[in-house]
């Protein structure tokens, strides 16, 4: 925390700073200095007014992990140590700001792994107990939520927004900035979570869902009949553990009578597989609910074929979309920077007993 001290103390005293704006008049900008790291980003970001980026630093652990097939949660934590305090200091400086000028500091404290979740929220108290700047605590899928803000200032809610991830599958309705009702979600794997399982199948390693997205451009979307799961109780909800079965049949099955296995061509049936899925329950959501307006958000939201299987059905269905730039999509400091913003015009604002919470429900 050396470097950062020093920062504070030739900084200015913390007390919020006014702007003058083009008409003359008086505006109290807020900046939120945000830090995120539930799983293997150790990212940092300045956020003005909820949909302003300043910075946005992002430290990847993806080779480090690759060789595992996958995150190993203690090398996470032990690199977001050695890493928190670089690029917090970066994001600080790209921003052009010092701690004395940073009106909150937001940090996420769930869902996640606890030992990286608590690194990020052991120095967001720090922070905000040296520089006397209110600490407060975002849940990481309003992170994602909250993304949408910064690609799209006119966006307001209500909404429906899918949240697709390597640990999340939810339809929530967006009542309002923070308030939300999760009217959908995954019974069994993440949509994320099954990418990476068939990726590993297949013999296409990890990440798996960029891996995927990328061979399926070569293969045929229609070679494979995979099935498409329905929850007869919930028809919001997902279940991709049958899709990952049947992908897994298949491989052994081509394996005992030994036909060749044509990676492109499962690759691009399970993806269409999940998209179809996808699309399907979000859109009968939306018209549903009578919003007229839907988001994605999460990792898998920057799958490309996602997206365009759900801009042509919107525009089809004269629905309004919203989709992050994929940068925005993956784990980041900005959206959790954005979530922070409304938090604290909501009034919400976090003790220094603010602990992890690694099963945080939203």
């Amino acid at each position: 925390m050396e470097h950062i001290w020093h920062k504070l103390q030739d900084g200015a005293s913390g007390e919020n700073r006014e702007s003058i704006s083009g008409s003359g008049e008086a505006s109290e900008d807020v900046l939120v200095l945000a830090i995120e790291t539930s799983c293997d980003e150790t990212a940092a970001s300045v956020v003005k007014n909820g949909r302003e980026v300043l910075s946005n630093v992002i430290f990847t652990q993806i080779a480090l992990h690759t060789v595992y097939g996958g995150v190993v949660p203690e090398i996470a934590s032990r690199k977001h140590i050695e890493k928190i305090n670089q690029v917090i200091e970066e994001a600080l400086e790209q921003a052009g700001v010092t701690l004395g000028e940073i009106t909150a500091i937001a940090v996420t404290y769930g869902p996640g792994l606890v030992g990286a979740l608590l690194v990020g929220v052991s120095v967001a108290k720090a922070i905000s107990f040296a520089a006397g700047i209110p600490l407060v605590g975002v849940h990481h899928i309003n992170g994602h939520i909250s993304a949408n803000y910064l690609e799209y200032r006119e966006l307001e809610p209500p909404f429906v927004c899918l949240v697709a991830s390597g640990g999340h599958s939810h339809l929530v309705v967006a009542r309002d900035y923070g308030e939300y009702e999760i009217i959908g979600r995954t019974r069994d794997d993440a949509a994320g979570e099954a990418f990476d399982k068939v990726a590993r199948a297949i013999g296409l390693g990890y990440p798996g869902g960029p891996k995927i997205d990328k061979i399926s451009r070569e293969g045929n979307p229609d070679a494979i009949s995979f099935p498409r799961a329905k929850v007869a109780e919930n028809e919001y909800d997902f279940s991709f553990s049958g899709l990952k079965s049947a992908v897994l049949n298949y491989l052994n099955s081509c394996r005992m009578k030994g036909e060749p296995v044509c990676q492109a061509d499962v690759a691009a049936s399970f993806q269409k597989a999940v998209i179809d899925v996808l699309v399907e329950h979000s859109l009968h959501a939306v018209e549903a609910f009578g919003c007229g307006k839907f988001a994605i958000a999460g990792g898998v939201a920057s799958n490309s074929s996602l997206r365009e299987a759900f801009e042509r059905e919107c525009v089809g269905r004269r629905i309004l979309f919203f989709s992050p730039s994929p940068s925005l999509c993956t784990d980041n400091a900005a959206m959790i920077g954005a979530a922070g913003y409304y938090e604290y015009r909501r009034g919400v604002r976090h003790g220094y007993d603010l602990n992890a919470v690694p099963n945080l429900r939203l």
